[in-house]
């Protein structure tokens, strides 16, 4: 009679495979025939007589205990080999895993060095377009220089030649302030000289547009412009200088000064 092998030691029984029930039945067809060959007494011979005598056949639980041993160590065994085999399995797809993964991280890590790279070679490139345009720009500006102001030789030329020196040397001044002593002093003359005067007694006569006497002009002369006291815009520009000094402005002098 098969024995009952659902046992707490047994409890594996309940996740086997087809495999392992294929086995199992396999163990229990060996273990039957066993049982048949312990129930036959070892000197018993083959006889065709009908009157042979009847031997008392008796029955022992010994082989029955071997095969139930046996059957729970196969299984024992297949389940181990089978958690085996699923742990290298795992194992091997956990390697892949990590392997891909490393791979990943690797083209990744590629694909960012190659878009930096990429992106520092089109800096690079903008930096030296840019300085290739500075470049010609600079060389056109040393070709095409900035044409000087040429101002008209009359009185109004030299008037407003000597405004733009003035307000580069921050000497006070207006074109009416200028104009109105100048008509006065020699109606616009450049070479005007007062042979009458005090200063011409003195041997220092006054010379030029604004009437500067030798010494004032050489005290106040505005570098830059001609050391000649006729020269028309260096002498406007000395007796402004001179006026602003004494005056605030050659616009405050409406007198002989």
């Amino acid at each position: 009679m098969p024995k009952n092998l659902n046992t707490p030691g047994h409890s594996r029984l309940t996740k086997l495979t087809k495999q392992h029930k294929i086995a199992l039945a396999g163990v229990a067809t060996l273990g039957a025939a066993a049982l048949a060959f312990s129930a036959v007494p070892s000197d018993a011979g083959t006889t065709t007589s009908d009157a042979a005598p009847t031997a008392k056949i008796a029955y022992s639980s010994e082989p029955i205990k071997g095969v139930k041993a046996s059957v729970t160590d196969q299984l024992a065994g297949a389940s181990l080999k089978t958690e085996a085999i699923q742990a290298k399995a795992d194992a091997k797809a956990k390697a892949a895993k990590a392997k891909a993964d490393a791979a990943k991280a690797k083209a990744d890590a590629a694909a960012r060095k190659k878009a930096a790279e990429a992106a520092a070679k089109k800096k690079a490139e903008a930096a030296r377009r840019a300085k290739k345009a500075a470049s010609r720009s600079t060389e056109r500006v040393r070709i095409q220089p900035v044409a000087a102001k040429t101002y008209a030789n009359n009185l109004n030329g030299w008037i407003d030649q000597a405004l733009a020196i003035m307000k580069q040397k921050g000497i006070p001044g207006s074109y009416n302030g200028l104009y109105k002593n100048i008509m006065r002093e020699s109606s616009g003359n450049p070479s005007a000289i007062n042979g009458w005067d005090v200063n011409a007694v003195n041997g220092t006569p006054s010379i030029g547009l604004l009437q500067v006497i030798q010494p004032t002009f050489n005290a106040y002369h505005v570098s830059g412009t001609s050391t000649n006291i006729y020269d028309p815009v260096a002498n406007i520009t000395a007796a402004a200088n001179y006026a602003a000094d004494r005056y605030g402005s050659i616009d405050n002098v409406n007198s002989a000064y």
